[in-house]
């Protein structure tokens, strides 16, 4: 989502071809993902996620995403990205 729009759940859900999601809560985190809050990434997590990304980073020729850890990210193009992850892009923002 880009940095100044805010994730859409019923847009999200939509992409994933869910009747509704929610947002995991912080607790739940670190366990599911092995990442904290602020640290979340595509890249490395414990179990594989349906990931998407708002569809207008394909706008961009680079774009930014969490590194794994608060204050760190990686700046590279979307098709980098899909190289690494199965990352699908989607309207998903409000």
């Amino acid at each position: 989502v880009p940095v100044e729009g805010e994730l859409n759940l019923k847009k999200a859900a939509s992409a994933a071809g869910e009747k509704s999601i929610a947002m995991i809560k912080s607790r739940e985190l670190l366990p599911l993902t092995g990442y904290i809050h602020g640290g979340c990434s595509p890249l490395g997590m414990k179990k594989v996620f349906p990931t998407f990304i708002d569809e207008t980073a394909i706008l961009f020729d680079t774009i930014m995403y969490s590194g794994g850890r608060r204050g760190c990210q990686i700046c590279s193009s979307l098709a980098d990205l899909q190289k690494l992850v199965d990352v699908q892009t989607a309207d998903i923002t409000a």
